[in-house]
């Protein structure tokens, strides 16, 4: 048997020899921080907004980077990803485009002492680079409440955004999927903006 060991060891490493090296490759990450530009709106605000924790609809819950084939399949790409969640950084990007707007007198976070006089809540239900569309699109479905009434609701939301691909119709790279979706985000807070404007 002592013979025989090294006839045994020889052909498992030889096997061991043949395995392809694949070379490492290090995961890219992107921050969802769209940012508000121009001047804040003008006169007082007297109002406070409470934002509650934005929720992660269907297919929100990966920070993988998602494309839409013109097939209507989805590609999650392994090596690219969101620095953060999807809903918890779209949640921090609407707080502090709100803050920036100067909409209301205060943008409160859960577990606030103060009452609100008005609560958002919702779920972040789309953010995704289509292909066939040569678009990103972001969405946005929520409820505004007024607790000054016995939480009376004063309107459902969608707010939506879409931003070019710089690649148009053909397969984006990462920082162009990424650039796309952080612009369309962008213009369904603006969107939000707008809608809220009147309950402020």
């Amino acid at each position: 048997m002592r013979l025989r060991r090294p006839l045994l060891i020889a052909p498992l490493l030889a096997a061991c020899s043949v395995l392809p090296d694949r070379p490492y490759v290090e995961t890219r990450r992107f921050p969802l921080e769209p940012r508000r530009e121009g001047p804040p709106r003008r006169g007082p605000a007297r109002r406070t907004l409470l934002l509650r924790t934005l929720r992660a609809g269907a297919g929100m819950e990966t920070r993988r980077l998602r494309t839409i084939r013109p097939d209507g399949t989805e590609v999650l790409d392994f090596y690219a990803e969101w620095a953060a969640p999807p809903a918890e950084a779209a949640e921090q990007a609407l707080r502090r485009w709100l803050i920036d707007s100067r909409l209301f007198a205060a943008i409160l976070a859960p577990g606030s002492r103060l009452a609100p006089d008005l609560v958002l809540e919702g779920e972040i239900t789309r953010l995704a680079a289509l292909q066939g569309e040569g678009a990103a699109r972001a969405e946005l479905a929520l409820v505004l409440v007024d607790e000054r009434n016995g939480s009376r609701l004063l309107g459902q939301m969608v707010a939506s955004g879409a931003a070019p691909l710089a690649s148009g119709t053909a397969a984006p790279s990462a920082e162009e999927a990424a650039q796309a979706m952080v612009a369309a985000l962008g213009q369904a807070l603006r969107s939000l903006e707008e809608a809220l404007a009147r309950f402020a």
